[in-house]
């Protein structure tokens, strides 16, 4: 593909398909009404990972980190991050969710963490915002525990990975 062509495909990555449903018709912000819409069974998985070194991902294994359970405190950091979106996204809808797990996995590969959030709720909007929160403050509480033996730790590559429901249907970027 030529450089020419690549930076079309690119540019119109940029461009949105639909006009910004959170702008009023003078370019304010505003927060959308959604009391036409039907409520619908909506998911949302949004993924990233903690990248650190070997050593760093030992101690967190072997559960020898001076704050503690690593992996159980940021899954706890996670859920309750995802029930708190709407106090943080000045836009987003309070939402009922219906169910939030927050996975996080030792990887080698990596070396690091890897964080998964799935998030439910049965509604007028999706809980792809609730999901990505989760992931973000799980994220952020591994390197906070972590970060006494080891400053360099990257969160890395924090997005939404499969979304279903809603008018929009299924979305897996």
């Amino acid at each position: 593909m030529s450089s020419a062509a690549s930076d079309r495909d690119e540019s119109s990555l940029l461009q949105p398909t639909a006009s910004l449903s959170h702008l009023d018709a003078a370019g304010r912000a505003r927060m959308v009404d959604v009391s036409g819409k039907p409520d619908t069974e909506r998911v949302a998985i949004a993924s990233g990972e903690v990248l650190m070194r070997p050593e760093t991902l030992a101690l967190i294994r072997a559960d020898a980190l001076k704050k503690g359970d690593v992996l159980t405190v940021a899954q706890l950091a996670g859920v309750m991050a995802a029930k708190r979106t709407a106090d943080l996204i000045p836009l987003c809808h309070p939402l009922p969710l219906t169910q939030v797990a927050v996975d996080l996995t030792l990887a080698e590969e990596l070396p690091g963490v890897r964080i998964t959030a799935t998030v439910r709720t049965v509604g007028k909007t999706g809980v792809e915002m609730e999901a990505l929160m989760a992931v973000a403050v799980a994220s952020l509480t591994v390197y906070d525990m972590a970060k006494a033996a080891e400053k360099t730790m990257h969160i890395t590559n924090i997005r939404l990975t499969e979304k279903h429901g809603g008018q929009s249907g299924d979305v897996i970027p």
